[in-house]
């Protein structure tokens, strides 16, 4: 078990190094993201009704149109130098390999939001921070099942050549329920509606995360070796 646990963090920290390193990929991300909230502010134009009604919406596509960039380069560098092959010859359990490549997309799609949510809510001028901590409840578990899908379908598009096309037409359509919940969830944080269906969102986003990560654990090592 500790062997696992140590293959995890060396898997965590050589992506995270990496990435720290050149930081091109946080850079691209970052600014795609506040591309997204600068072009859906010019389409939607001045409204505050308008905002206030489509402002969870807004704020979850930009999070799911930017962050599959980083799914893209999740496996990018093992392809390129053949370090992937020699990750799957190492012996254990190969499942670390797609715990440790979801923690590190985790802390990383994260950190994006600490700079895209500041930046909607100066754009669109919304009540972010009067509901902080439940909006980052809502946060961290649609981003959980969101990362933990495009991790797994990273791995699963990751030797075909057209990946970058292949990725989000895998991935966005089984995105479709955490999308609703989170987006419903955060409108009703944003509105003030803390203990009505908000909470109903909220077990969907719990249920959604457990199954999906269950089911990608368990089906990493059977993609893997395709």
């Amino acid at each position: 078990m500790n062997a696992e646990i140590q293959r995890v963090g060396a898997i965590v920290w050589k992506d995270l190094t990496a990435e720290r390193r050149t930081k091109a990929n946080f850079n691209s991300v970052v600014f795609l993201a506040g591309m997204i909230l600068l072009l859906f502010g010019f389409a939607i134009g001045p409204g505050g009704e308008i905002i206030d009604a489509i402002s969870g919406g807004v704020l979850w596509l930009t999070v799911l149109f930017s962050g599959v960039l980083s799914f893209n380069r999740s496996y990018e560098q093992e392809l390129e130098n053949g370090a992937l092959e020699m990750l799957l010859l190492y012996p254990g359990d190969r499942r670390a390999i797609f715990v440790g490549k979801l923690l590190a997309n985790l802390f990383f799609v994260l950190l994006v939001e600490v700079v895209m949510v500041p930046l909607a809510a100066l754009l669109y001028d919304l009540p972010l921070w009067a509901h902080i901590g439940p909006l980052a409840l809502v946060l961290v578990l649609g981003t959980i099942g969101f990362v933990t899908l495009g991790t797994f379908y990273a791995a699963m598009a990751s030797r075909l050549r057209a990946r970058e096309v292949m990725l989000p037409l895998l991935l966005f359509p089984m995105l479709v329920p955490l999308l609703v919940g989170a987006v419903q969830a955060t409108g009703g944080i944003l509105h003030g509606d803390l203990m009505g269906s908000t909470a109903s969102w909220l077990k969907l986003l719990v249920v959604f995360d457990v199954i999906f990560f269950v089911a990608a654990l368990l089906a990493f090592e059977h993609i893997i070796e395709d």
